[in-house]
């Protein structure tokens, strides 16, 4: 594991992520973001293979995935690990240089249906692309912001979830949040939102981001069988909002390759300061700024 990706699994050992909930975090906000092993967890149960599959016949690549597809496929499958780490998860971008992906968490629901106005301006003032996870609820409380920023070539419009739940077949929870419960629901917390991204965008979401991060090895499987990507991240910029404008710019102050998330659902944060104050130094220093469709083919 690279120093980078501890740094970040630390930050979120420490609940750094809970912003993402709105009022209700309780995070530190002077985390460390040092030198800490990965918090995905090995689960004990069950006897198959990490990885393995149902003997379920796949849904035929010629028609749409169903609900009841994968619960036919992975209603009985037993996760083996639990965190940021499962198979297929996304965390950095490929090898090219000073290039840094920044992405933003719309996340939606009680306390986190705002809007960083002032992030977005100064992306746009400078011209620097970022993909933007959104929340099914978050596009509900914000249907003309949405669409403006769906229409800018600059920024990227990605899935953030139906209600903002940890990816869980088995109901685990994050961070207090509850997780889904079953391979069913899983399905209900991608396909919703996908659902409506696709009617809104004219084409569906490339990628997935789960409510907390969190998910298990079977349902980030459920997210490629639904034809998206699940993207995590290597570095932890604000800390589920809950980071100084300071905390930011430090953190946001990344090697190439990395994959940055941030929160533009809180105003009252650091979190447009701290951007506003990096990216100027990272673009000094020869880094430049990418979406994720981009980078990752």
């Amino acid at each position: 594991m690279t120093p980078s990706r501890r740094a970040v699994l630390a930050a979120m050992a420490g609940g750094a992520l809970a912003g993402c909930a709105g009022p209700r975090s309780t995070v530190d906000r002077g985390a460390s973001v040092t030198g800490s092993p990965s918090t995905s967890t090995a689960i004990a149960t069950g006897t198959s293979t990490p990885g393995s599959s149902p003997s379920a016949t796949a849904p035929s690549a010629s028609r749409a995935v169903t609900r009841a597809d994968i619960v036919a496929r992975y209603g009985h499958a037993v996760p083996h690990t639990w965190g940021f780490d499962a198979p297929a998860v996304v965390h950095t971008l490929p090898p090219t240089g000073r290039v840094i992906a920044l992405t933003f968490d719309a996340c939606g629901g009680p306390g986190g249906s705002g809007y960083d106005r002032e992030l977005i301006d100064f992306l746009r003032r400078r011209d620097i692309p970022a993909t933007l996870f959104i929340n099914s609820r978050w596009i509900d409380a914000n249907p003309a912001i949405f669409r403006r920023l769906a229409a800018e070539p600059l920024f990227e419009i990605a899935n953030h979830g139906t209600r903002h739940r940890p990816l869980s077949v088995t109901g685990r929870s994050a961070y207090g949040i509850p997780g889904t419960r079953s391979a069913a629901e899983v399905y209900d917390e991608i396909s919703g939102n996908q659902t409506k991204l696709t009617r809104l965008l004219g084409t569906p979401p490339r990628f997935f981001r789960s409510g907390t991060a969190y998910c298990d090895d079977v349902a980030a499987r459920i997210v490629t069988a639904l034809g998206e990507r699940f993207v995590s991240f290597s570095v932890n910029g604000d800390g589920g909002a809950t980071f100084t404008p300071e905390q930011v710019r430090t953190t946001v102050a990344a090697p190439g390759g990395s994959i940055v998330i941030c929160h533009m659902n809180h105003p009252r944060g650091g979190t447009a300061r701290g951007i506003t104050a990096a990216v100027p130094q990272l673009l000094a220093t020869g880094h430049s700024f990418t979406r994720l469709s981009d980078a990752l083919h």
